[in-house]
């Protein structure tokens, strides 16, 4: 057993009653409400991952799941839920972290390898039992990485396309963004969408298997598709979206009533015609993809952005993966203007980072600055230059 922690910021379960700090969250009520669901659809364990459905590596309030049942923020990590135990897995960026914000239900595993996160669920889930988990938030790599290590162990991986978590948050859950999605003026994209469009209808025709479709489940690689943005995830100019594109048609699956009248009027201005920009729901995609793939097609993807359930959709005859699907290859090649505007955006930078250590050489010697200070003052300084759309994370400041 450890010897008791002398420091008061983190949690400290062995004592008697169990200190907690004033930073810890009292997870009781959500762990009660979850399990009642688990017990509900019949599922032993479930996982709960801290990524989206679009594998971002940022994600909206909305998509906090792991933070919501944990009260843990950092930005990696899985917990497993079961009737009786609750465990968060994360980096060793975030042990402290974790030990300031996790209560006395969770216990903490100081590794993220799917390997332990497995050996723990075969000791805590009986044989027979089914750990639950939503495909949609799982990458093909990871998902079969949990099939790995459950392979003959009489366990089951159980995808429920009801995410738990949803259905015991409830109406506490934040709503989806209704904030505009925009276009981005010609002057800043390098070339219209169209053009973009072509370029990859090009690629799927030289490609060896005569690709049929493309689909995009990246949220960049949609709005770089279409030069679009919007600003669902904080420090990301993205908007919830899936798009499959075909040799003849485009579908965009997003909430349409908030495209701008403009974004509306380009997407529009091809219809009817091969680059004409059919608006769908962004919950129908998976529909969508079901009753395409009932023809005789192939439907390209990148594996890194696809989540398990959408892959799971398409029968494997007719599927081309790839690591990257050629929007991902393509927005990663930047013409010559788009680097004539990534230079200057540098130099704009450089200003404010200028003005910045000019500033700290004048305050400091008068101790009227801390980190967090200094971070708000940079922040406000780019802010301030021309097109600024705000810092691309949230300022990390330290010194001593």
């Amino acid at each position: 057993p450890q010897a008791p922690s002398t420091r008061n910021d983190i949690r400290d379960c062995s004592a008697n009653p169990p200190y907690l700090p004033p930073t810890a969250t009292n997870t009781t009520v959500h762990l009660a409400v979850l399990r009642g669901t688990m017990r509900t659809y019949g599922a032993h364990a479930y996982i709960v991952p801290s990524t989206d459905a679009h594998m971002s590596e940022y994600i909206s309030e909305r998509d906090a799941r792991l933070r919501w049942l944990t009260g843990f923020t950092g930005s990696a990590g899985t917990a497993v839920v079961t009737q009786d135990k609750a465990v968060l897995w994360t980096d060793s960026r975030y042990w402290t972290q974790a030990e300031r914000e996790l209560d006395c239900n969770w216990e903490l595993q100081r590794t993220t390898s799917i390997e332990s996160i497995g050996m723990w669920i075969l000791k805590a889930v009986p044989v027979g039992g089914n750990v639950g988990l939503d495909p949609f938030l799982f990458s093909i790599d990871t998902w079969n990485s949990y099939s790995r290590a459950l392979h003959g162990s009489g366990r089951t991986l159980f995808p429920l396309e009801t995410n738990l978590v949803d259905q015991a948050w409830g109406g506490q859950r934040p709503p989806p963004s209704s904030s505009e999605i925009y276009s981005l003026p010609a002057e800043f994209t390098g070339s219209s969408w169209q053009e973009k469009v072509t370029g990859i209808r090009q690629r799927m025709e030289q490609h060896v298997r005569h690709p049929t479709a493309v689909l995009l489940s990246g949220l960049e690689e949609t709005a770089w598709l279409f030069n679009l943005r919007g600003d669902d995830i904080p420090y990301n100019p993205v908007f919830y979206s899936y798009t499959l594109l075909t040799n003849t048609t485009i579908s965009l699956f997003v909430e349409g009533s908030r495209l701008s009248a403009e974004a509306r009027e380009s997407l529009s201005s091809g219809c009817p015609g091969p680059l004409c920009v059919e608006l769908q729901e962004y919950e129908q995609v998976s529909a969508h993809l079901r009753r395409y793939t009932q023809d005789n097609v192939t439907v390209w993807l990148g594996t890194e952005y696809t989540t398990y359930g959408l892959y799971g959709i398409i029968p494997q005859d007719k599927l081309l993966e790839e690591n990257y699907s050629p929007v991902m290859m393509a927005k990663a090649v930047k013409n010559a203007h788009e680097q004539e505007l990534l230079r200057a955006a540098h130099v704009r930078d450089a200003v404010a980072v200028i003005q910045y250590l000019l500033w700290l050489e004048k305050t400091i010697p008068q101790g009227q600055v801390d980190e967090f200070s200094g971070a708000q003052h940079i922040d406000a300084l780019r802010w301030a230059q021309e097109h600024s759309r705000g810092p691309s994370f949230q300022s990390i400041s330290a010194s001593g």
